[in-house]
């Protein structure tokens, strides 16, 4: 038998190309990158034009920002298949800017705040991504799907009763075409049902051109016309930070999402820069900046498989044919199928696994979630809510902790003189705070040894509580060894001991 030779590595599943140019060579992926593009475009025009509303500018102000975005961050971002464009979030935070100082000074202020997440970026603001807990990350995805949802709610209120059913075909679409055919993204089939019924049924319902005017003419290049002094920068510079620290945040979650979603990681550090450079290019052709999306990356990634930047990159593109090339026939879309689709978007997003597992769950764990979901649902901001629960994630850790630090007495019935006690546990802030009770000052014998061998000392306040118990007994004329720390606890101890005040 002749010698097959080396056996070659077999070409990964259509599903699991990631990568541009495999995406090119492969026309089943291409056509779902493509098609996936257009999904997204169409359900990013009533965004767009709501958060134009929000931050008080003209619709087509978040519609070009869109477009720049998602062209700029296919080519610029760590995470391909995440979508980019105006955002709520952001609108939120520059809206006062706008409506205090007008359109030139919002511009600066989405450019400044770009140049500031370059700086985070470089700066490798992304790393502290690692301390976000697992049960944040849950309470975010939750309460994503909510937002999601109630974001719908105005669309199916005061509406033509035809609107109800008509959401509810879309919905039927989605559910029931992929058990048949995934040739075609469910939600693009969805939008075409819903509209070519709606057009030869002639019947009168919202419509995406009923949410505001779509432009007419292509995006160019707008300085801002500001004062380059110290003034501007007062007061630009606070809705600048904002904004930087909300996009990375919400971006940067976004992306952890989609790693879980794909299985596949990304360059966390790349996307927070990436994201700074989308938002200065956005400025620069008048744009209201921007973040990840999230409700359209999971339409991307989720609801019709895309996993390049193609789609991403294409999004932008059918975005701007859509509303300046078709913008007529854009306008007859149904709002009905685009809620439908942003419906089972939310429905597909929200972490149904973790209701089921409430009760297994530390009542810690469902609490850093619970409070989570609640203050993103009330401030309808998806940073504080993260932010809120990491610091609730960290105040119940340290109170756990706390309580493992222990100090226990060595009996030496030989030694009448010295007493030992042997501190077990790691001493921070929360553990070692009640350490400067847990001795007998008064009844002690005149030598006092503290025995460390078993614990740790992590910060100042350690020391502190070290110094205050070393006081006390020198109050009494008694004497205290520490003995036992190793090297690291050792040379901090030696470098603040007496230097930090008792604090007693």
């Amino acid at each position: 038998m002749p010698d097959p030779g080396p056996s070659q590595p077999s070409s990964p599943p259509d599903d699991n190309i990631t990568s541009v140019f495999a995406a090119l060579r492969s026309p089943r992926r291409l056509r779902t990158e493509v098609l996936a593009g257009l999904v997204v475009a169409l359900a990013l025009i009533p965004e767009a034009i709501s958060f134009s509303i929000i931050a008080g500018v003209d619709p087509r102000v978040g519609l070009f920002a869109s477009f720049t975005m998602a062209v700029s961050i296919a080519f610029l971002g760590g995470r391909p298949a995440m979508i980019s464009a105006a955002t709520g979030a952001v609108a939120l935070v520059i809206a006062p800017v706008m409506r205090d100082h007008g359109f030139e000074y919002l511009v600066a202020t989405v450019i400044l705040g770009g140049v500031l997440q370059v700086i985070l970026g470089v700066l490798g603001v992304a790393r502290l991504m690692r301390f976000i807990p697992r049960s944040v990350m849950v309470g975010f995805v939750n309460a994503l799907a909510i937002l999601i949802f109630l974001a719908q709610l105005p669309h199916l209120t005061h509406v033509p009763w035809l609107v109800y059913p008509l959401v509810a075909v879309g919905i039927a679409v989605m559910v029931f075409l992929p058990k048949l055919t995934k040739a075609v993204p469910a939600p693009l089939v969805a939008i075409l049902a819903v509209t070519v019924f709606v057009a030869l049924a002639s019947v009168t319902v919202p419509t995406v051109g009923d949410e505001g005017k779509l432009p007419d003419s292509l995006p160019s290049l707008f300085f801002p016309d500001v004062p380059l002094n110290v003034e501007t920068f007062r007061i630009i510079a606070p809705y600048a930070v904002a904004m930087a620290l909300v996009g990375l945040l919400e971006s940067l979650m976004t992306a952890k999402l989609v790693d879980d979603i794909t299985d596949t990681h990304s360059a966390k550090t790349r996307e927070a820069w990436g994201q700074g450079a989308s938002n200065i290019i956005t400025g620069f052709f008048g744009g209201m900046g921007g973040c990840a999306m999230i409700g359209q990356t999971m339409i991307n990634v989720k609801a019709s498989g895309a996993r390049t930047r193609i789609s991403t990159f294409l999004a932008g593109v059918f975005l701007l044919i859509l509303v300046v090339g078709l913008g007529g026939l854009v306008g007859d879309i149904p709002m009905a199928a685009l809620v439908a689709v942003m419906i089972m978007v939310s429905v597909g997003t929200f972490d149904w696994h973790s209701l089921r597992t409430l009760r297994q769950m530390p009542r810690s764990e469902t609490l850093v979630m619970v409070s989570t979901v609640v203050v993103v649902v009330i401030t309808h901001n998806l940073a504080i809510g993260v932010v809120v629960g990491v610091l609730v994630a960290m105040v119940l850790f340290a109170r756990r902790v706390a309580h493992f630090t222990t100090v226990d007495e060595v009996v030496h019935p030989d030694d009448q003189d010295t007493k030992t006690y042997a501190v077990t546990g790691e001493l921070f802030f929360a553990s070692s705070n009640d350490l400067v009770y847990q001795f007998d000052y008064r009844g002690d014998p005149a030598n006092v040894v503290i025995d460390m061998t078993d614990s740790h000392i992590w910060d100042a306040s350690t020391v502190a509580t070290l110094d205050a118990i070393t006081t006390k007994y020198a109050r009494y004329g008694k004497t205290v060894r520490i003995v036992g720390l190793n090297p690291s606890s050792a040379e901090r101890h030696e470098r603040l001991a007496g230097r930090l005040g008792a604090g007693h």
